[in-house]
């Protein structure tokens, strides 16, 4: 059985960046432990971003990551929006993606979001599911 997750755009820089939990859960996707669910919205900003020069990514590393989560996870139509200010409203979508498929959100901008229990860093969900 795996685990549904969402993942923002920041757990993918990171875990390119450095090993630590965010890499951690790269593999555990790459593993088949942990399933990705996305739209073509938080598909565009992983391209988007991991592409940005400051980072320096390989286009081979950032398009193995992004086509890796495209081919193991699950897309995922969005009916409704939640209407709550955001600090960041490109976080909406991440937030709407996890609702709708019933997933974790795994993000290292915890304080962007509304406090809810299936909103986790890195680190907590690693601990709380005993990958850590």
């Amino acid at each position: 059985m795996t685990i549904n997750i969402v993942l923002d755009t920041n757990i993918l820089v990171s875990a390119l960046l450095a090993n630590g939990p965010p890499a951690t859960i790269i593999d555990l996707v790459a593993d088949g432990k942990l399933t990705p669910f996305y739209n073509d919205v938080i598909i565009s900003e992983y391209w988007d971003v991991l592409w940005r020069p400051k980072f320096g990514f390989h286009s081979l590393q950032i398009s193995r990551m992004v086509d890796a989560i495209v081919r193991i996870g699950v897309a995922v139509e969005i009916n409704r929006s939640e209407i709550f200010p955001m600090k960041d409203e490109d976080d909406r979508v991440f937030y709407n993606v996890a609702k709708a498929s019933h997933s974790f959100l795994i993000t290292g901008n915890i304080k962007h979001f509304p406090p809810e229990p299936f909103i986790l860093s890195p680190a907590d969900f690693l601990k709380k599911y005993h990958y850590l």
